[in-house]
Formats: structure tokens, C-alpha cells, sequence
């Protein structure tokens, strides 16, 4: 009986052409050999990979072929696309009559032949990659359907991503870029000592103000700190972002994996909190992520656009866990501050602006931070296109809308309705002569709010309220700074307002 070269020895030939690793490496899972008759078909997994070796290998794979069949044993590259049972089958039912005849002819040698080469393919259709050829018996392409190939769901991939490894392009401010002053130093010297001491300190860590003032900028910082240390994983994400992300999973069925990504972090950053107010199964989730951080020792910041207390739809139970922590508030920056903000802006290539238009802009605008960095970058790039110095001409004519409406004069009337839009009082009611709590109380503030933020005489003042004499407002403007320093609370309609928390919300209003 006669047998012929088995596929280990090709495969070893080709090993010892290419050498063994580089064998291992690129054929070894890859690629199969399977001898049909006359013929060696070398399957690969996909298209690719038969370009590859094709390539590469082609001219080794040939001499091995060569050394171990004989010459005139012909190579064929295919791609394993069909059961190599089909594409034998199509080979026998492709014969001729006459070559039928033939091979029974030859008799028993023949016979033998015929299966030791089935013995061959069956063997290496028992391999880990089953050889299937893409080639019909005259060594044609066989056309055949694709398979179907389940495409990645985007969204379920970005579940199981961590969040720090999707934001690796983006510029982190630093810390060291803040500029501090009376209006935000508690808060800054805060966001140090989370970055020196995580979890050790008050937590969580709440800062709360008005857009532009330095709120991200922190948050920002703290991740750039905690980053460089290497036993830290904190994580930054904006509430938009998280409740995007708890809904993709809820749909997805992926809670596990979004509750992974957030509690295996050391730190969870949360930008503007107050954007979860509405919703309240996003806000029931981050409780309970919330709870799990804090009581593991791990720390929580969370910034908001007001103090806690004057976000109506907070749930009590987060609201209850906010107030635990360290609340800071964030003030617009004070005239020093802002000079300070505009000489940092102001440094770095490009037209350099004297220091006495520094001076000039902190004193006339009074807007948030990015309003003084628009300010900076409008007077270089406007001396720069002009080919200006950077003077105090040059920056009136750069920032000439900006200045005409930087000082804005707060009235009576204006205070008025600010008050009657924080409590939801119909307009005029301040000017009543109701004697009601409901009605004294939000008048009495509004009366000490006039006399802070306008120009106005208690007569005036007064007046616009209804009252007789100037005696009812100065009367009213120390009952509200005695309840100030009490700290003290009112009764307005039907719930209890802190007055210090009202006056800020009420001021709040006036900046809009």
C-alpha cells in the first residue's frame, strides 16, 4: 500500500524555510494545508490573510510544496468560505464518464491512493481551522453567499469602555492656572486638598455659582491632579453625559457594566449637577452610586449652578447627602480678581497689552470669567490685523459694544421683579398694602436689596413700595440685616425660606 507525504511534513517543510516563530506566528491558527489529489490548497481564514502570506510566504510555501509532493504538484490560495466536504463532493460530481473509467482501471493501487488523500483531508478538516477552500476542481473561484457578520453596537462598546480612556484628547485645565481671590479662594484651597488628600477631607465636595466662574475650571484641575498620580482612577463626567449613559444602558440592558464604570473609579467628578433636576431615575441611580463611593472612602465633587438648597427638584434623600459634605459658592470675580484674570490672559505670544489697559477693562467690565478672556483675545487679535499697538484707543474700538453695555444700573423696579420672579408673586404685589407675611416679608427684602444694589434714597425707595416715610424702609433694611446675621428663617406662603438663601437666589436673578 502506498501512502503520500503527510501534511505535518509540508508544514515542517515551510517551518524550516521560514523559521519556526515566524511559522508559529503567521500560519499557525491562520492557515491550513489540504492536498486534493494533485493539488494543494493552502485555506486561510478571510481575504486578508491570504493576501498576506500569499505575499510574503508565496515563494517558500511554493519550494516547500515542491519538496515534499514533486514539482508537479500544482498550489492554490483559498479563502475558508465552504465546508471542504461540499467542495469535494463538487470535485467527484464534476467528473467525466471517461474519467471515471479510468480510475477503476488502475485498480487496487489506485484505490489506495485515492484514500490516503481522503485520510489527508479528513484529518486536516479535524484541525483547530478547518481547511475550506474557495476553489472549484479546475481551480476557479466558487462564488458564495457571504456569511452574515453581527456588526458591534457602538453604544454597547462605549458601555464597557472605561470613561477616562474616551477622553484622552481632550486639554485638562490645571490648578495652577486658577486665579484665586476673595470670590472663589475657599473653593480652590478645597479642590487642592481633594488632590492631596482624597476622601480624607469633607465629602463630598460641592461647589455651586453662576456660569463663568471657575466652576469646570476646578473640576477640571482636580482630575489633571489626581491623573498624575499613579494609584489614582478618577473619573470625570458631566451630568449630561451620565444620564445619557444610564439611559443607553437601561435600553441596552447593560447596568452592570455602567455601574462598573462608575464605582470602580477612586473619584467621581460630576459637572452641573443641577442638570439631573427633572430626572428623577438618573438622580436615584447616581444616589445610589453616591452611597457606594462615600462608603468605601472615596471621593465625590459635584458642581452646581446654586447652592443645593435652591434646587427645587432635588430629591430630599440626595439633596440630604449634598449638605453632609462642604459647600462652597462661587462669586463673580471682585476688581482685583479681575485684573489679576486679565494679566494671566493677557500673557503668551502675541500683541502685548500695557498694564494700564488691564487696569481699565477690570474696572469697566463686570461679566464672569470667559467674558474677560473674549475681551483679552478681542483686543490682541484686533491689534494684530491692524497693526496697532495694543493701547487703550485700540481696545475701545475693539471692545466698543462690550463696553457700551458692561455697566448695567440696577433700578428699584428691577429689584422689585426679581423678588416677585424667585417667590412666584404676581407683578405689583410688593406694592400692596397687604400686611400679610406672605406680602411684609418678600417686601421688607426687597427694600434692603434696593438700598444695596441701587443708588436709591430710602425716600425713593419708599416710595416705589407704597409706604409713607422713609422710616419704613430703614426699618425694614435692619430687620433683614438682623435676620442675616441670625441666620434666621421667614415664613413665606407655605414653606420656610432661609433668608441668607433667598437673598442669594433673589441676587442670582438680578444677574441674569
Amino acid at each position: 500500500m502506498r501512502t503520500g507525504p503527510s501534511v505535518q511534513a509540508l508544514a515542517d517543510a515551510v517551518s524550516s524555510r521560514v523559521g519556526a516563530a515566524r511559522f508559529n506566528l503567521w500560519f499557525q491558527g491562520n492557515a491550513t494545508f489540504v492536498p486534493l489529489g494533485g493539488r494543494i490548497v493552502v485555506a486561510t481564514r478571510n481575504q486578508h490573510m491570504q493576501e498576506w502570506l500569499e505575499h510574503t510566504f508565496g515563494t517558500a510555501v511554493k519550494a516547500a510544496v515542491a519538496e515534499v509532493y514533486g514539482a508537479d504538484t500544482t498550489l492554490r490560495w483559498a479563502v475558508d468560505n465552504l465546508p471542504l466536504e461540499e467542495t469535494r463532493s463538487e470535485e467527484n460530481g464534476a467528473r467525466s464518464e471517461d474519467k471515471k473509467s479510468e480510475n477503476r482501471d488502475r485498480g487496487a493501487a489506485r484505490s489506495e491512493d485515492k484514500k490516503a488523500a481522503d485520510s489527508a483531508s479528513k484529518s486536516a478538516l479535524r484541525a483547530p481551522h478547518p481547511a475550506i477552500p474557495q476553489v472549484d476542481l479546475f481551480g476557479d473561484p466558487v462564488s458564495q453567499p457571504k456569511p452574515k457578520v453581527k456588526r458591534p453596537d457602538p453604544e454597547a462598546e462605549a458601555l464597557a469602555r472605561p470613561i477616562s480612556s474616551q477622553r484622552t484628547g481632550r486639554r485638562w485645565k490645571s490648578l495652577a492656572d486658577f486665579v484665586s481671590g476673595p470670590c472663589n479662594r475657599v473653593a480652590h484651597a478645597s479642590a487642592l486638598s481633594v488632590i492631596e488628600e482624597p476622601g480624607q477631607g469633607a465629602n463630598p465636595l460641592v461647589v455651586h455659582g453662576p456660569v463663568g466662574t471657575g466652576k469646570t475650571h476646578l473640576l477640571e484641575g482636580i482630575y489633571a491632579g489626581m491623573k498624575r498620580q499613579s494609584d489614582q482612577r478618577p473619573c470625570y463626567v458631566t451630568a449630561e453625559e451620565f444620564t445619557t449613559r444610564f439611559v443607553q444602558a437601561s435600553r441596552l440592558g447593560k447596568m452592570s457594566a455602567f455601574r462598573r464604570q462608575f464605582r470602580e473609579c477612586s473619584t467621581l467628578l460630576l459637572d452641573d449637577l443641577h442638570f439631573l433636576a427633572t430626572k428623577k431615575a438618573t438622580q436615584e441611580e447616581f444616589l445610589h452610586t453616591f452611597d457606594a463611593l462615600v462608603a468605601d472612602g472615596r471621593q465625590v465633587v459635584v458642581t452646581m449652578d446654586c447652592h443645593p438648597r435652591l434646587a427645587d427638584e432635588l430629591m430630599p434623600e440626595l439633596l440630604d447627602r449634598l449638605l453632609g459634605g462642604a459647600v462652597w459658592g462661587l462669586m463673580p470675580p471682585d476688581p482685583e480678581t479681575r485684573l489679576e484674570i486679565l494679566r494671566k490672559k493677557s500673557c503668551g505670544p502675541g500683541p502685548m497689552i500695557p498694564d494700564a489697559v488691564l487696569k481699565a477693562l477690570a474696572n469697566t467690565l463686570r461679566g464672569n470669567v470667559r467674558e474677560l478672556e473674549g475681551a483679552v483675545n478681542s483686543v490682541r487679535h484686533y491689534a494684530k490685523v491692524t497693526g496697532r499697538p495694543a493701547d487703550m484707543a485700540t481696545a475701545r474700538e475693539a471692545l466698543g459694544d462690550l463696553l457700551r453695555h458692561a455697566v448695567r444700573v440696577v433700578t428699584v423696579a428691577d429689584v422689585d421683579a426679581a423678588v416677585c420672579t424667585t417667590l412666584r408673586l404676581a407683578a405689583g404685589t410688593l406694592q400692596s398694602k397687604a400686611r400679610t407675611w406672605a406680602v411684609s416679608h418678600p417686601r421688607m427684602i426687597a427694600i434692603y436689596l434696593s438700598r444695596k444694589h441701587t443708588a436709591a434714597t430710602y425716600g425713593e425707595v419708599s416710595k416705589h413700595f407704597g409706604a409713607k416715610t422713609h422710616s419704613t424702609a430703614v426699618a425694614a433694611e435692619k430687620k433683614v440685616r438682623a435676620w442675616l446675621d441670625k441666620n434666621a428663617s421667614v415664613a413665606i406662603g407655605d414653606r420656610e425660606w432661609s433668608v441668607k438663601e433667598l437673598v442669594d437666589r433673589i441676587e442670582r436673578e438680578l444677574q441674569r
